[in-house]
């Protein structure tokens, strides 16, 4: 552990003209003590840290000295290709290794072009999670992570509306989606191996926030060589997507509805919706038949297109639109606001 900051003391030096205590021991997350017991166990190994006094000083290496020490472990090798998104490293406990590699990279760097990193930081952020939600880590999320990059398979308990299911899975990946973490995996058999061997056969998706145990055994799986976690995801996604659209609403939409409908409901839904639609009635407007979620969904989705939609069928939903415009014709049908709204 301790030789570990070291290596880490030694590329932050290499990496910048010189660091303060405090920065030192902010990026190593120790006291500003351990730096200086850090910073004189180099000097008597023979590491060239030189130590300016005063306000403006810090340490800073003597002569040009570069250290050999930047090959990549294959967990910082791994972990560097997740560098864009820090949030999902820290999350899957990788942020040590990340940071790892970044030292060695920059190390290893040009001295003009080691602000590149900083600056790729600067002008690009991934934000993964959804707006309106509160992120959560599964409490669960880093030990699947370790069996998927480990190969190893997982004993779990999970729980599927109100029971608890056990299985034996095969960890082939894992997917961050609009801040929600998921786990492609295939059940393992009595025998050992994998339920199917075609790339995506019997593969499931679990949330990762309803696994309730999470054990890893001592056993590795051979990972299918043909898997393409995004090429699964996507078909997967898009099958979801799918369905759930298993309700029919009948819409006459006018030309900005037509423009706007992508906005409020299902986009695939509402291109294929609109790519069947016959010709505009002699006022411009197209009669679609809509894909839905449930009638409830489609309520809350088609009131938002306003005037620009009209519900023909199924009749209680056109019903529920009709009292809502009564409504709506009450509140703004007047001359002004009216009640606790009043205006003086």
């Amino acid at each position: 552990m301790r030789a570990a900051r070291l290596i880490r003391m030694v590329l932050l030096l290499q990496s910048r003209p010189s660091m303060t205590g405090a920065e030192l021991a902010r990026e190593l997350e120790v006291s500003e003590r351990t730096v200086a017991r850090d910073v004189l166990s180099l000097s008597e190994a023979g590491v060239p840290v030189y130590a300016d006094r005063g306000r403006a000083g810090g340490y800073r290496l003597i002569g040009g000295y570069r250290t050999r020490l930047t090959g990549l472990g294959r967990s910082e090798a791994e972990a560097l290709f997740l560098s864009g998104v820090p949030a999902a490293l820290r999350d899957m406990g990788l942020a040590d290794a990340a940071s790892a590699a970044r030292l060695k990279v920059s190390a290893a760097l040009l001295p003009e072009l080691r602000d590149a990193a900083d600056g790729a930081a600067q002008r690009f952020h991934l934000d993964a999670p959804a707006w309106y939600r509160e992120p959560a880590t599964p409490e669960l999320l880093p030990a699947v992570a370790d069996a998927v990059w480990d190969d190893r398979r997982i004993a779990t308990r999970y729980r599927r509306k109100d029971t608890e299911v056990e299985r034996e899975l095969e960890p082939y990946g894992l997917v961050l989606k609009a801040g929600v973490w998921y786990l492609a995996a295939r059940a393992a058999t009595e025998s050992g191996s994998a339920a199917g061997t075609e790339p995506g056969s019997d593969m499931r998706v679990y949330r990762i926030d309803r696994f309730t145990s999470v054990t890893p055994l001592d056993v590795r799986f051979t990972r299918g060589p043909d898997f393409d976690l995004p090429a699964f995801w996507a078909e997967r996604a898009a099958q979801f997507a799918r369905s759930i659209l298993r309700d029919e609403v009948t819409v006459r939409l006018t030309p900005d509805g037509v423009r706007q409908l992508r906005h409020v409901t299902d986009r695939a839904g509402a291109e294929e919706a609109l790519a069947a639609a016959g010709e505009p009635d002699e006022q411009g407007w197209i009669t679609v038949t809509l894909p839905v979620e449930s009638l409830d969904v489609a309520y809350s989705q088609l009131l938002g297109l306003g005037p620009e939609a009209e519900v023909i069928a199924p009749p209680e939903l056109r019903e529920r639109f009709a009292a809502a415009t009564d409504r709506m014709h009450g509140l703004y049908g007047r001359q002004g606001p009216s009640g606790p709204h009043r205006q003086p």
